[in-house]
């Protein structure tokens, strides 16, 4: 559930933490509709019995896909303006893949605020640091400097 604060409060949570995202079960369901959806079919992502003689063990998701999964993890527990009347994705200042997230493994988001940047009145830029953790696992699947844009 996201937490209502409100708005002048949103620079004060820079270097904050937040509760991490719910697991997701990454299924191959999930990474097939991707490749059909993308027309990223390789067979790593899509074929099992062959994807099994690779180092991987089986197939994984695309790095795209965990990247897209970001926002729905990151919204469960987002700092959210009250009286917010969008948010839109702004981009993204780095995003590198660490690790292959296996089909049949389940994800989450830790998420810690960076800066928080008024750029108009009423719009305000918040730059979150996510690493995506994958259950069970040392190294993230990835990490990344999310940007988000809140009008208010």
């Amino acid at each position: 559930m996201p937490n209502m604060i409100k708005v002048e409060d949103l620079p004060s949570m820079v270097g904050q933490q937040l509760e991490p995202s719910d697991w997701l079960e990454i299924t191959q369901e999930r990474v097939n509709q991707f490749a059909d959806a993308t027309n990223d079919h390789q067979f790593i992502h899509v074929k099992p019995l062959k994807a099994k003689l690779t180092p991987f063990g089986g197939t994984i998701a695309h790095g795209f896909l965990s990247l897209s999964l970001i926002t729905c993890l990151m919204t469960q527990n987002a700092a959210v303006p009250e009286n917010l009347k969008m948010t839109i994705n702004y981009g993204s200042d780095k995003v590198r893949y660490i690790a292959p997230v296996r089909v049949g493994k389940r994800i989450r988001a830790n998420q810690k605020i960076l800066e928080v940047t008024e750029k108009k009145p009423g719009q305000w830029l918040v730059k979150t640091g996510i690493s995506i953790e994958i259950e069970g696992e040392d190294k993230p699947a990835l990490i990344a400097e999310i940007l988000m844009m809140h009008f208010v």
